[in-house]
């Protein structure tokens, strides 16, 4: 029973993970979150405003808090200003956003300047570092502010087909992949990998992502989207009316994005919601996405690497290339009542006249005319007492009259 209690959690207990400080106990931690989180809402004053920056002081916090119409009265101005302005606003806009962390008080003072905002002051009972400790507050002014995330992983699941069924028929859809989604967290957790996902729902299906970052974070969620496929996948195989059970298909992407909490009721939502340029690939992605497919889309971005401490350049190829070590460690894992021998994930291509298989680069019109770079992949779930699970469409699978180019790459070992 206590387990189950430790696997839900409030928003508060969410919190409550960030390591407390040395000599801290669990009843004063959550005190002083308390005490924070309500000076944080009193100047939120129910979503008018939003917190830009802080920085710590000896006893307390100074934050930059203005109206959320700030962003674009600063970045446009009167409407008059030269293009280069415009793009020297918007810079430093996006370097703020950005960070993810406090300022130290230069840059909090330089910043309070240029955006002619004047601190407040948040007066506290205790010092920050030592009465809550800076990553936590810095997560908790997080609920009160609107972040730019460039590195971070999204999943995009869609119900085939989901437009012609019946309103009852659409519940009953949602609620499977929902299923789905819980039932490959559990598989995952029961190995100790603990993803902070989040998730939203586009009508049809939902963007997931986790909250945290770095390389390690985003091949967490990789292997969450593989057994949420495998899963429904398998209630496919078990249903007895296959309207209940959504066919998906699903794309993968890492760029940029806008964070923030909307209000419900009198509060921000403990969950946030995500809006930028990864969200809108993804849509373009899932529109010519084929019943079954899995989309990767092609990226190339700075991550933090937890291994080296460093924050490492990585593609696309690279990414899938280092999702292929984790896998191992799943081996083992039940699927259906028959243990997991293998997971083999990889992009698909074109044999070369050694033998060897290529990973094709597709090249995707959307309706706007806009070019979306893909790659298809596959992923293969071999288990010792059962059937192999098979995910994704193979490269002859995909329609010849597909609206794409393709470009082959560099060449693999692995089968198409």
């Amino acid at each position: 029973m206590k387990e189950e209690l430790r696997k839900r959690r409030s928003w508060l207990d969410g919190f409550m993970a960030y390591p407390a400080p040395a000599g801290l106990g669990e009843t004063a931690l959550r005190d002083n979150i308390i005490l924070l989180d309500q000076a944080l809402y009193t100047l939120w004053s129910l979503g008018d405003n939003l917190v830009y920056a802080w920085t710590p002081e000896p006893r307390g916090l100074r934050v930059l808090v203005a109206p959320h119409q700030m962003l674009t009265e600063y970045a446009l101005g009167d409407g008059r200003l030269p293009p280069d302005e415009v793009a020297r606003r918007t810079k430093l806009l996006d370097r703020l956003l950005s960070n993810q962390e406090h300022l130290d008080a230069q840059d909090f003072d330089a910043m309070s300047a240029a955006l002619e905002i004047a601190p407040r002051l948040i007066a506290l009972p205790f010092a920050p570092a030592q009465g809550l400790g800076l990553p936590l507050i810095a997560a908790i002014a997080a609920r009160y502010g609107i972040r730019l995330v460039e590195d971070r992983a999204v999943i995009l699941f869609d119900a085939v087909g989901f437009s012609l069924l019946t309103p009852l028929q659409q519940v009953v859809q949602l609620n499977s992949l929902s299923c789905s989604v819980n039932a490959a967290y559990a598989k995952l957790l029961d190995r100790e990998i603990n993803i902070n996902f989040a998730r939203t729902t586009t009508g049809d299906g939902f963007y997931i992502w986790n909250r945290m970052r770095g390389v390690e974070a985003n091949v967490e969620l990789y292997q969450l989207m593989q057994f949420v496929l495998a899963d429904n996948a398998l209630a496919q195989e078990r249903a007895t009316r296959p309207e209940s059970v959504p066919r998906l298909r699903a794309c993968f992407h890492v760029g940029s994005h806008y964070e923030f909490h909307q209000s419900e009721g009198l509060n921000p939502t403990s969950f946030s919601y995500l809006v930028g340029q990864v969200t809108i690939e993804l849509a373009r992605m899932i529109e010519r996405a084929e019943p079954g497919q899995i989309l990767v889309g092609k990226f190339n971005t700075l991550m933090h690497d937890e291994a080296t401490g460093e924050d490492v350049r990585i593609d696309s190829l690279d990414f899938v290339e280092r999702t292929r070590a984790p896998l191992r460690s799943l081996n083992g894992l039940k699927l259906a009542g028959a243990e997991v021998d293998e997971i083999a994930c990889y992009l698909t291509g074109r044999r070369d006249d050694a033998g060897l298989w290529g990973i094709s680069e597709y090249h995707m019109a959307d309706k706007h005319g806009l070019i979306h770079r893909v790659y298809n992949a596959k992923i293969n779930i071999h288990r010792r007492n059962g059937e192999p699970i098979y995910l994704g469409l193979r490269e002859e699978d995909l329609p010849a009259d597909a609206p794409r180019t393709v470009a082959d790459t560099e060449f693999n070992s692995l089968t198409g």
